[in-house]
């Protein structure tokens, strides 16, 4: 069913509900090859219905009447550019939160406490967040590896990159800010020793923390360009089931090159299926879904 907006009517100054047409299957159709061609996402015609929410809150916002002009404004509109980073936050960001998977972090710990001490002191442990939203992934990553050091008895030396193909999600990521309710089951002693109260309800990432970890805006169908490479640890959870099969693998394959040998690639339980990524082997679990590059030389 289309949704009905509130609309300013100009004539009388009032604001009165006008009903938002319902998209046609040409104009879902145009929208959805839009979508997969700039960012591999794909939405099934089950979507349809959160596309027009999403659509018709933002044409609401600026003033536009139909699907198909605003369309037209996403791609060829003097704004279009900042006009289609707007979208894209508003169609790609995910309700997250801290610690969102137990099972996958608690991999992650005994990935690195099990490593040879050696390899912990000579180099930097650099892990990477991919679709990391509005930071809670990545910063959850920074506080488990600082656990991990103080375990045992090394310096912290390791870093965490996010990265997520919206830029406001980024801002967000950057300001090290949340909600209380982002830390819902997560552990007290870790809340007191990570978090400290901000303004308007907030609490804020503690400085310790927000300095090992970096944003960057990057599109997944862009990863042969990025400059992420030789990562111990590459967390990507929660964004392959958004694309078609084959694209996941793609996706996979270049995630794998950037691993060093040894290191660790987590993602969602049931985003690949059926497939043995080339060079990695899988880490036997029945909770996570988690592969390591073989090794190919000494680190």
């Amino acid at each position: 069913m289309a949704e009905t907006r509130n609309h300013l009517s100009p004539a009388d100054g009032i604001w009165s509900l006008r009903r938002l047409p319902d998209m046609d299957e040409a104009q879902f159709s145009q929208w959805q090859t839009l979508l997969e061609h700039r960012t591999g996402i794909t939405l099934s015609s089950g979507r349809k219905s959160f596309l027009e929410t999403n659509l018709g809150i933002r044409m609401r916002e600026i003033g536009c009447s139909s699907y198909q002009a605003y369309y037209e404004q996403i791609v060829s509109g003097p704004d279009a550019i900042m006009e289609w980073s707007t979208l894209v936050d508003r169609l790609t960001v995910q309700e997250t939160r801290f610690f969102r998977d137990p099972d996958a972090f608690r991999l992650v710990s005994d990935y690195v406490l099990t490593r040879p001490r050696e390899a912990l002191k000579k180099r930097p442990l650099e892990a990477w967040s991919v679709g990391c939203s509005t930071g809670e992934e990545p910063y959850t990553l920074a506080m488990l590896l600082n656990e991990c050091m103080e375990g045992l008895s090394l310096q912290p030396l390791f870093g965490v990159t996010g990265s997520d193909i919206s830029k406001p999600a980024i801002d967000k990521a950057q300001s090290g800010l949340f909600s209380a309710r982002k830390l819902m089951g997560m552990d007290e002693a870790m809340k007191a020793r990570y978090f400290r109260p901000a303004e308007r309800n907030n609490v804020e990432i503690v400085k310790s923390i927000r300095e090992r970890v970096c944003f960057t805006r990057l599109n997944v169908l862009d990863l042969k360009h990025a400059p992420m490479h030789g990562m111990n640890i590459i967390f990507c959870q929660n964004l392959l089931i958004y694309f078609r099969r084959w694209r996941r693998r793609e996706i996979v394959k270049r995630l794998a090159e950037r691993l060093a040998p040894g290191g660790l690639l987590v993602l969602g339980q049931g985003e690949l299926t059926d497939w043995q990524p080339p060079g990695l082997q899988r880490v036997p679990s029945e909770h996570v879904l988690a592969w390591i590059k073989r090794q190919t030389d000494e680190e």
